[in-house]
């Protein structure tokens, strides 16, 4: 008998043969995953790179620090910051992510150079099944450029003057006709309401009459369904045919559609058409190189104005409702603040009214200091970074993340800042932001308005550099108009009469409260 018939005849390898094939399979299995486990810990400890970052420990291979990271980004980012220092590694999808905290950090990422840092590599599988195609990150970046700069017709002081009586009259509206604020009080889950608030005064004020004829609450869900395509899973699995991508085809599509139709109506009406909108701005614009702009992009553009207009703005303005709740008597001291401006009969809203009402304009800061909607901010890596006073240099095989987040929330720059405290903003505040000069930075025009050229400051809440957020200065009007109309309808408190918080739901790339998140309501006489 040979050595092969001999093995075979083995008691153990006989006894072995007789499990189960899948029991053989499990076994096989574990080992792999063990020994991928165990390798995957000797690399990290055996095999470390002076001169890049340190790598966050984790047990999986691929998977790394996903979960963990995902879970909480915050938090992950704070205890990294505090075992690894301002710049550390973790394997985020099997792709090695490296942060960069604080206002040098911010810096460094976000004001990096175009050879250097590439924003539409990462983002372009996120943004192109929900925008469409040939806009935003599915374009050049001198395209984007462009595009931004026709945007600009909405975001002038002039357009700024004429919406703080349209967003005014949106959210009177929906007060009146909506069954949540029936009677003189009740209990609302304030999120739902505040996205419908967000996308009705968006869409009206940014988008025209014409457009905001056809939206309803349906409308709004659709956009809900749109923004859940930035689920951070789909960095990967955005093509899969999993229930949100569904939901995310189906919204783009539907929202495309009505967009397109209104186009064509508006060539058909020509004549008869005299509304001057964003619409109808784009219709008639051109590139740098005479082509018009086709009726696809323009339709796109529109669904990333308006959810360049909405996830934030809902998600900030759901939160500002629930700190009001948690704290009813900087309600009040709102109320009393619109009454000595602006006189006790309250007239209607104007935009200069707005200055006037330095604590409304505190409540979007602060709130946005505590609850920034992106949470982090990723950028691809074309060439070797050196990581400036530091032996670090970031290889292209790296993706870069920012998280302002992290110095808005840091006691070297923000006393307590743990604390929502709106009076921080005032200037002789215990808990005054310690900015060290950096709102002094150098201003730059890319063509779609000035922005600070760096990103120096710990606290920036649109982003920093050419990517900064351009609808940062109507969100700001959008949500001082719209907090300003709800004080002057209800007080607020929490369900329980307490002064808890919601928790945070992180399942988007951007963070909103977790649901439902209810508050009462109180009609004022």
């Amino acid at each position: 008998m040979g050595i092969l018939e001999d093995a075979l005849a083995h008691p153990v390898a006989q006894e072995f043969m007789a499990l189960s094939l899948g029991y053989q399979v499990a076994i096989g299995f574990a080992a792999f995953v063990t020994l991928s486990i165990v390798l995957n810990v000797a690399s990290q400890i055996l095999f470390k790179n002076p001169n890049e970052p340190p790598m966050v420990f984790h047990l999986l291979p691929f998977f790394g620090s996903t979960i963990i990271y995902g879970m909480d980004p915050p938090t992950f980012f704070r205890k990294n910051r505090a075992k690894y220092g301002d710049v550390f590694t973790f394997i985020l999808l099997g792709k090695k992510t490296t942060v960069a905290v604080g206002p040098a950090g911010n810096d460094f990422i976000l004001n990096g150079k175009l050879k250097d840092v590439n924003a539409e590599e990462i983002y372009t599988v996120l943004t192109t099944p929900v925008f469409g195609r040939d806009v935003v990150y599915d374009c050049p970046n001198a395209k984007l450029m462009e595009q931004k700069k026709f945007m600009k017709i909405a975001l002038t002081t002039e357009a700024f003057r004429s919406y703080v009586p349209i967003i005014s009259g949106e959210v009177r509206d929906y007060i009146k006709r909506s069954p949540a604020f029936k009677g003189q009080s009740g209990i609302v889950d304030i999120p739902k309401k505040m996205a419908e608030i967000t996308i009705f005064t968006a869409s009206h004020a940014l988008q025209g009459q014409a457009i905001r004829k056809k939206f309803d609450e349906s409308l709004a869900a659709l956009y809900h369904d749109l923004d859940m395509g930035f689920t951070p899973v789909n960095f990967i699995l955005h093509w899969a045919p999993l229930p949100w991508n569904q939901k995310r085809d189906h919204a783009q599509s539907t929202v495309a559609k009505v967009y397109m139709d209104t186009i064509k109506e508006r060539r058909a009406n020509r004549d008869d058409d005299h509304e001057l909108d964003m619409m109808k701005h784009l219709m008639s614009s051109t590139y740098k190189n005479g082509t018009p702009v086709p009726d696809h992009e323009i339709a796109h553009m529109m669904i990333a104005l308006l959810m360049a207009g909405q996830h934030s703005s809902s998600s900030t303005s759901s939160w500002i409702m629930l700190r009001l709740a948690q704290n009813p008597q900087i309600v009040e001291e709102l109320y009393q603040e619109q009454v000595k401006a602006l006189g006790a009969d309250l007239p209607p809203l104007q935009y200069e009214d707005l200055a006037k009402l330095p604590l409304n304009q505190a409540i979007i800061k602060e709130t946005l200091r505590l609850h920034a909607p992106i949470h982090s901010i990723m950028r691809a890596v074309k060439s070797p970074m050196p990581v400036p006073g530091t032996k670090y240099v970031i290889p292209t095989s790296h993706t870069l993340l920012a998280a302002p987040g992290v110095s808005a929330s840091d006691p070297n720059f923000f006393p307590n800042p743990e604390v929502w405290d709106p009076h921080r903003w005032e200037a002789n505040s215990p808990n005054a932001p310690i900015m060290h000069g950096e709102e002094d930075e150098e201003k730059i025009d890319y063509g779609y308005g000035l922005v600070s050229k760096g990103g120096k400051s710990p606290y920036l809440p649109f982003g920093a550099g050419r990517h900064r957020c351009i609808g940062e200065q109507f969100a700001n009007l959008q949500l001082q108009t719209i907090t300003a109309e709800i004080v002057r309808a209800f007080k607020l408190s929490n369900v329980d009469g307490g002064n808890t918080i919601i928790g945070t739901d992180y399942a988007s790339l951007f963070s909103r409260p977790l649901e439902p998140a209810n508050i009462r309501w109180e009609r004022r006489n």
